[in-house]
């Protein structure tokens, strides 16, 4: 140790903002990740993996700037750093045993004992270096690993002028939508792409909020399916599904409609988003950034329930585009032609926001219940609330305590959230109409509740009027 004298400054790294956290709209992101940065890239195939922070996502499957290849780092971006919230559940369904490509020998020139292989995807445990048709031996001969920008660096133990190198690489091209949609696989028992969304509560015991796929919903094939994949998860819970519009061919605002009608985004449980959104010169579908927002908002005004609206709020964006690089500045009353619609979008009024309340089954249905997102959600959320939290009270004796027992207690939580301006109210009962003997005897009981939940306030009117009184006052009416 050298001897010190003097005053010595130190530098530690910059402190990162712990994530807001919010399980009422926890996403499930469904899409392609650079995994062969991964830790462990053969371990997050298919599978959910919950993610707490930035760390924990590069960890698991690497990250890249090309969002257009790795779809899954959008919303990696958004959630972590653009919104910083947590949690966020990550499947990604690119294979590295199935989409990939090999790469025939090459030649490389060796500098000050290195090589740097300047080609993204590569998979390291694939490399082979030769030197004059010798293969060399890993950990020996050489050591390779990936840089900061996710290129690998061979590094070489021995006096080499020129080596020889050939590997695989992933090739996300390869991933088709029929991968995204995916199934199940009864070669191997595992679930794939979008089925995986039934494997969540089983596996990590968190019911989803949300669910999307930047950068592949706006195909209709995977925006249909996710709809319905989230109707009924485990048979029992509901969510949120984001598409985005196609807007890389849809140019004219005034033709999403058409479009969004066209390929059957008409669901109660789908939040349909136009156009694309970008800070600086990163391009998001707005899915990632709007699934991030409701998120924040659930944490930071709702206090972890799913009743304010996720439109005019605040979006730290630069700009909307539409096809691949044009700018889109939509007026008040053009974004209200898409909400108009059921659909949602932005807009720039003293500064960028988002814009919209429906759903995407609004005009077809006005009932307030499947029209309004907040009130959806809401509903969504109450119904998964109750199948939580009475599960153990199934298969219990049917008598007078189990009955007074969910009617006393749901009653209670009813009046805990109306007292907290949560909702308007609620209120649940058993009815001896609704329960006959017979379906006693089949051991089936119901109870009805009717709950609430606050309208956003879409529309504000006030009306001016002159009043010829309030002058003469002002003129003749006093000191």
């Amino acid at each position: 140790m050298s001897y010190k004298h003097g005053i010595e400054v130190l530098e530690n790294p910059t402190s990162i903002i712990p994530p807001i956290e919010s399980d009422a709209s926890v996403q499930v992101v469904f899409g392609t990740a650079p995994i062969n940065l991964a830790e462990n890239p053969y371990e997050s195939v298919n599978k959910p993996i919950l993610l707490y922070s930035w760390e924990e996502g590069v960890k698991n499957f690497g990250y890249s700037d090309d969002w257009e290849s790795y779809t899954l780092c959008q919303s990696m971006d958004a959630t972590f750093k653009i919104l910083n919230v947590a949690p966020v559940i990550f499947v990604n369904v690119l294979d590295p045993a199935r989409h990939k490509k090999s790469v025939d020998k090459k030649a490389l020139t060796v500098s000050k004992g290195e090589v740097k292989i300047l080609e993204e995807g590569i998979l390291l445990n694939t490399i082979k270096v030769e030197v004059n048709n010798e293969q060399l031996e890993k950990e020996t001969d050489y050591m390779a690993s990936f840089d900061r920008d996710g290129y690998v660096v061979v590094a070489l133990l021995g006096d080499h002028d020129e080596i020889e190198v050939s590997y695989e690489k992933l090739d996300p091209s390869k991933v088709t939508e029929l991968d995204v949609v995916g199934g199940y696989d009864v070669t191997t028992g595992k679930y794939e792409g979008l089925e995986v969304i039934d494997q969540v509560y089983p596996r990590l015991g968190i019911v989803p909020g949300q669910a999307l796929a930047p950068g592949w919903s706006h195909k209709p094939m995977i925006g249909i399916v996710l709809d319905a994949k989230i109707q009924g998860i485990n048979t029992n819970f509901n969510a949120m599904n984001l598409l985005d519009v196609d807007s890389e061919t849809v140019i004219s605002y005034q033709d999403v409609p058409a479009w969004k009608n066209d390929n059957s985004y008409t669901s109660k449980q789908s939040i349909v988003c136009f156009p694309k959104c970008k800070i600086g010169d990163k391009v998001y579908w707005m899915s990632a950034l709007i699934a991030a927002l409701i998120q924040r908002i659930d944490a930071v005004k709702g206090g972890g329930v799913p009743y304010v609206s996720p439109s005019n709020e605040r979006l730290p964006i630069t700009g909307a585009i539409v096809g691949k690089n044009t700018e889109l500045s939509l007026d008040q009353g053009q974004a209200n032609f898409l909400n108009g619609a059921g659909i949602i979008t932005v807009i720039n009024l003293n500064g960028w926001r988002s814009w919209g309340n429906n759903t995407a089954a609004y005009p077809s249905t006005s009932d307030v219940k499947d029209r309004f997102i907040a009130v959806r959600r809401m509903f969504n959320w109450w119904g998964n609330t109750f199948i939580l939290t009475y599960f153990d009270k199934v298969d219990d004796p049917t008598n007078y305590r189990l009955i007074d027992s969910v009617v006393d207690s749901e009653n209670i939580r009813a009046n805990g959230f109306k007292a907290s301006g949560q909702i308007a109210g609620a209120k649940i009962e058993f009815r001896q109409d609704q329960n006959p003997i017979t379906s006693l005897l089949n051991g089936k009981i119901q109870f009805i509740q009717k709950m609430a939940a606050f309208t956003p306030a879409e529309h504000i009117v006030n009306v001016l009027e002159f009043d010829p009184r309030i002058l003469e006052e002002s003129l003749f009416g006093g000191d």
